[in-house]
């Protein structure tokens, strides 16, 4: 199990890395999720391309999640749609726009948008929109990947900007050029890929420390219970037709 002790470690070694570098960061837009959540309003996570979609799917309707978080879900960018298909979506520019406006977000929105490499045409498409909107971002992505990869790269934006540039907060989810961490004799290519566990730990954190703050201001916002649990039928349903008209995927 040498090869998984590595990986493990790996692991390890970058959520301390954002534990101990991104904390203001992660405090920061905990808060602008908290007072969205504090005027009773959803707030909206886009994940535009391949497996950053998971991180949209991460933080909405989940266990111990906030029952505000709106998963931005576009068939376009969706592996299930296509793997190859994804990867050219998200590469087209004025894609993102497109999800954007049919959201239909509106000016004071909160809009947190998740890609582990920050560049592609999709996620800057939706953070240019935001910035023209008056919508406020949150931006997740790793700044070393952005800056590593080459202003002549297919995936870029025409405009070859950076998500961290353009969004009101960010935070670096610190993820090597490449994603994968494990080198092995023999083979040309690393595996084990990091940017899952990254951008899951960042996103539980901002809603783990967004319900703290709210604590704090004695708010109890409702957080949805797993519907394997014990009562966690009866305590969702409490809530599930309050958020029915705002949240699309609902």
């Amino acid at each position: 199990m040498m090869l998984t002790s590595q990986y493990y470690t790996k692991v390890n070694e970058i959520l301390t890395l954002i534990l101990e570098t991104e904390e203001t960061a992660i405090r920061e837009a905990a808060q602008a999720v908290a007072d969205q959540v504090t005027e009773d309003k959803v707030f909206y996570v886009y994940g535009p391309g391949g497996h950053s979609n998971l991180a949209a799917q991460e933080i909405f309707f989940r266990a111990g999640g906030l029952m505000h978080a709106s998963a931005i879900l576009d068939e376009g960018t969706l592996l299930s749609s296509g793997a190859l298909r994804s990867m050219a979506i998200e590469r087209t520019p004025g894609y993102g726009r497109i999800v954007m406006e049919n959201e239909r977000l509106q000016t004071g929105d909160l809009l947190i948008i998740v890609n582990a490499y920050g560049i592609n045409a999709a996620t800057i498409d939706a953070a240019l929109y935001a910035r023209e909107k008056g919508i406020k971002t949150i931006g997740v992505s790793s700044i070393d990947h952005e800056k590593g990869t080459p202003a002549t790269h297919p995936a870029r934006h025409p405009s070859e900007r950076n998500l961290h540039e353009l969004v009101d907060y960010h935070v670096d989810s610190k993820v090597q050029v490449g994603d994968a961490v494990i080198g092995i004799a023999g083979q040309d290519q690393k595996v084990g890929a990091m940017s899952t566990f990254a951008n899951a730990f960042i996103l539980n954190a901002m809603m783990i420390e967004a319900t703290g703050i709210l604590s704090s201001k004695g708010i109890q916002p409702p957080i949805w219970k797993s519907g394997n649990a014990e009562g966690g039928d009866e305590w969702n349903a409490q809530f599930i037709e309050r958020f029915k008209k705002e949240i699309h995927h609902l």
